[in-house]
């Protein structure tokens, strides 16, 4: 993706420390079974890696690659913008997720918007390398699209879920989705959210004063608790109680939020 997607640079960040630099690690191979190497299905070496502190963009809508992307560390999100202006984060990419693959294979540009949920490592692929495999092993080529129809079809259930809902089962079933992927990090309990009330009210999508006061309403009954730019689950049962539109958990008086 180098040269081609819109990455900030120090004009745009201040004095801070430049982390998007690509480092070529030219015939670097991968490690069979080691931690460190997320997926070993690809028996092709990465041509680069970049490292994104979060909130930075790495890549924009429309624009026309031959490189995939590997999330390695952290946590990448997908938009688009709506009719009305405000954001839709479509998705939320963990580690070992895949970005741009499906535009390489189409030779096609990206469609939506990439930035950094959280400080975040991404190992790079040619794309001719993966249009070659798929080409050549029919296996790969039905796991690789197998996978992305896996996420397709994730998001359009959940589409079709919250159409349905009440703004505090998407809220709770958002925070319980998001704690399932930062869960997929060994390392991770997926207790504490790294995700900002703007981007929480993106990913439903709601408005963010409505966002507010179910997460205010959580933190009195004390499911949640945070700091700015994050959530911790303190109530497990309680938030999928929530999740499943039970109602027998609202307060008595005040209510809580549809």
């Amino acid at each position: 993706m180098d040269g081609a997607i819109s990455i900030r640079d120090d004009r745009t960040r201040g004095n801070a420390a430049r982390i998007g630099e690509a480092t070529t690690f030219g015939t670097l191979g991968i490690v069979y079974g080691d931690r460190g190497d997320l997926d070993h299905e690809f028996p092709f070496c990465r041509s680069s890696v970049r490292k994104f502190r979060r909130g930075e963009l790495i890549a924009s809508a429309g624009v026309l690659i031959d490189m995939f992307a590997r999330v390695q560390r952290g946590m990448v999100s997908a938009s688009t913008p709506l009719a009305d202006g405000r954001e839709f984060i479509v998705e939320i990419i963990p580690k070992g997720g895949l970005i741009g693959e499906l535009e390489v294979l189409r030779k096609q540009s990206l469609s939506l918007e990439y930035r950094a949920s959280s400080d975040c490592e991404l190992h790079y692929f040619d794309g001719r390398l993966l249009r070659d495999l798929c080409a050549n092993d029919p296996q790969f080529q039905v796991k690789t699209l197998s996978k992305a129809l896996a996420r397709v079809s994730e998001l359009e259930l959940r589409i079709i879920a919250n159409a349905g809902s009440s703004l505090r089962q998407r809220v709770a079933r958002t925070l319980l989705r998001l704690s399932a992927l930062y869960r997929m990090d060994a390392e991770n309990s997926g207790d504490e959210l790294i995700i900002s009330q703007h981007d929480l009210a993106a990913t439903l999508p709601a408005s963010r004063e409505k966002v507010n006061q179910c997460l205010r309403r959580l933190r009195e009954s004390k499911v949640v608790d945070g700091t700015q730019g994050k959530i911790r689950i303190l109530n497990r049962k309680a938030l999928e109680t929530y999740a499943e539109g039970v109602t027998s958990l609202e307060p008595a008086a005040g209510g809580f939020c549809v």
